[in-house]
């Protein structure tokens, strides 16, 4: 007996009894005869057939048809296509100040310069804050119209303002008990200038900041209010959620009212507790529950603030999701080393790279966001 036909045997006799150790063995030698049987017989029919493919089985011999496999399969088959990554660049927020990183851009040409930086290394979107010349935060239309107008002429980015606002400059107001809101009418402005896209916070939120509570006070006739005036408008929503909740009640009641044509696209801020009440920290579990709770037809980055940034980002990959960096969010680059915008938006491009996938442009983005219709309203700065 050959060799390795005396190691299989060798096995199968360690397993079993006598009796069952004879059937096998003579199983085993039939199947190695049919198989030499098999391979002799595509040997000849090679020779005496050059026009057809065969292949050996246990059994015997299979045949095909040269003509019959080229027509199966084409001569070159195309590679299949990398997943398109939208990388949304939040190069300054409304919460932190320059005194925070001497790095974060503030005015029209400098959020301008930035953003031209971060198209340049992947970033497909940019979500702006408007800063007053004090860098007080703001959502004055003409400052936000001027920094949209500086940055259209140099790229084909997607525009996002944001009607959130801010905590502190024009953002903020004291009411007559002595508490503080972000205020509606300034937050309204936002969706004044003229962007493809705008944020919509439709959540009532307490936030924490400078030793003041400062409500964000959102009942659903307001976020009705938003989402009906960006729709009139021919804008995107960016759905702004902190929590389950903020999915599953306010952002799926609006949508499922019809006042945002799908994909819906919905950003999950996470580990941002410690200020907003109501807002989840960061854990890959709790990212995949709020996955979990968003409406069909919907499309999610992640902003993942202050450490949990680089994490939250790749968790969101690995989920299907998109990213979002940027030092709206996170003002450090690694412990210690305070970042620079580009420096964020090119470490999430060379991740999503190494990952295999590719950072979609801008006409991407628009398609995968359902930006760009017939027949829709067409914002200022949308591109011709």
């Amino acid at each position: 007996m050959p060799e390795a036909r005396s190691h299989a045997v060798d096995i199968a006799c360690r397993r079993l009894d006598p009796k069952a150790f004879l059937v096998r063995a003579r199983r085993l030698c039939a199947r190695q005869r049919g198989a030499g049987k098999a391979r002799r017989a595509c040997a000849e029919r090679r020779k005496t057939h050059p026009g057809t493919v065969v292949a050996t089985t246990v059994r015997g011999v299979r045949r095909w048809n040269t003509a019959t496999l080229e027509s199966s399969f084409p001569e070159s088959i195309p590679a299949m296509a990398k997943r398109k990554v939208i990388v949304t660049i939040a190069p300054t927020g409304g919460m932190a100040h320059r005194s925070q990183n001497p790095h974060l851009p503030t005015q029209p040409q400098e959020i301008a310069d930035d953003v031209l930086r971060c198209h340049a290394a992947g970033a497909s979107v940019v979500a702006i804050h408007a800063r007053r010349p004090d860098d007080g935060a703001t959502c004055n239309p003409d400052i936000y119209r001027d920094i949209n107008h500086r940055i259209r002429s140099r790229c084909d980015i997607v525009i996002n303002n944001s009607t959130g606002g801010g905590v502190h400059g024009d953002m903020i107001g004291q009411l007559p008990d002595g508490s503080w809101e972000i205020l509606w009418e300034e937050r309204l402005k936002g969706m004044e200038a003229g962007a493809e896209m705008c944020t919509l916070d439709a959540t009532t939120l307490s936030l924490s900041f400078f030793g003041r509570d400062i409500l964000m006070n959102t009942p659903l006739s307001r976020g009705r209010e938003l989402a009906a005036g960006m729709k009139a408008r021919g804008i995107k929503p960016e759905w702004e959620v902190f929590s389950p909740t903020h999915i599953l009640q306010d952002a799926t009641t609006l949508i499922e009212e019809g006042l945002d044509d799908g994909p819906h696209f919905i950003n999950l801020v996470m580990n941002v507790h410690r200020a907003f009440q109501n807002a989840m920290p960061f854990s890959p579990r709790h990212l995949q529950m709020m996955v979990d709770c968003l409406p069909k037809n919907s499309i999610f980055c992640v902003s993942g603030i202050g450490p949990s940034q680089l994490e939250a980002n790749i968790s969101a990959l690995l989920l299907g999701g998109h990213a979002r960096v940027g030092l709206e969010d996170n003002l450090y680059y690694r412990h210690g080393e305070l970042a620079t915008n580009v420096q964020l938006t090119e470490r999430i491009v060379r991740i999503i790279r190494e990952m295999d996938m590719e950072p979609a442009t801008p006409a991407e983005a628009r398609e995968m966001m359902g930006l760009s219709r017939p027949g829709m309203v067409r914002p200022e700065f949308a591109p011709r």
